[in-house]
């Protein structure tokens, strides 16, 4: 049987603080004909650099997840592209249980547990997998994972500053139900702890809901990330 292959998707800007190590990780888990595709969108810091120490590539492309995570997806060859947020925490298990996945499973995504050790960190977590069980949507920290093929025929990601990946998820779901895994991968909760962690859960509500409603995915990219 061919053995199934991976290729790991990094977007990232700005993050060479923690690059070093996950990147080194990451490596450390691959086997014969898996890779890793770090996509750089015009950092200004070291992370290129890193990035080409470590994995020996670097693609260079326009800021925005969605653009870089599409790049990444042109160059790969694996079986499953898995898309993998720097600030995450994964390990070899999360690899293992990806390759477990049956042939008819067309992608999916795993629980997520926030790295922060506040009670409400774990609430948050628990009601992060919980929705997406019920409505069949991932986020990006929930470490997505796509078949190729089903990815290139969806196009890939929209060219969309934000909510990207609930629209990339929603369309997979109505071809095919996630694949849910466990273990939970670990995911910076940073962002809950520099804006407020009840700030930054109304926040999130507040955009999805107008999403929802038909809000232009580039007016909330700007009032969340730049009208604070």
């Amino acid at each position: 049987m061919k053995p199934v292959t991976v290729s790991i998707i990094v977007p990232v800007l700005n993050e060479g603080a923690l690059l070093e190590p996950f990147l080194t990780g990451l490596m450390s888990m691959l086997q014969d004909g898996d890779e890793l595709i770090v996509v750089d969108g015009g950092s200004d810091d070291d992370s290129a650099a890193i990035a080409m120490a470590v994995t020996g590539r670097c693609q260079y492309g326009a800021s925005g997840r969605a653009r870089q995570m599409n790049l990444g997806a042109l160059q790969a060859k694996g079986d499953w592209l898995w898309f993998v947020h720097a600030d995450s925490g994964v390990g070899p298990i999360h690899l293992a249980r990806l390759r477990a996945v049956v042939p008819a499973c067309l992608w999916g995504r795993f629980d997520v547990r926030l790295s922060g050790q506040r009670p409400l960190f774990r609430l948050v977590a628990s009601m992060i997998n919980l929705r997406s069980r019920l409505t069949g949507i991932a986020t990006g920290d929930q470490a997505i994972f796509v078949r190729r093929s089903c990815f290139r025929e969806l196009k890939g990601y929209p060219d969309q500053p934000l909510m990207e990946d609930v629209a990339l998820t929603a369309r997979l779901r109505r071809r095919h139900r996630p694949r849910c895994l466990r273990p939970p991968v670990v995911t910076s909760s940073r962002r809950w702890e520099r804006r407020g962690a009840w700030r930054t859960i109304w926040q999130m509500w507040v955009l999805r809901f107008r999403y929802w409603r038909g809000a232009d995915p580039a007016r909330l990219f700007h009032e969340y990330y730049h009208d604070r």
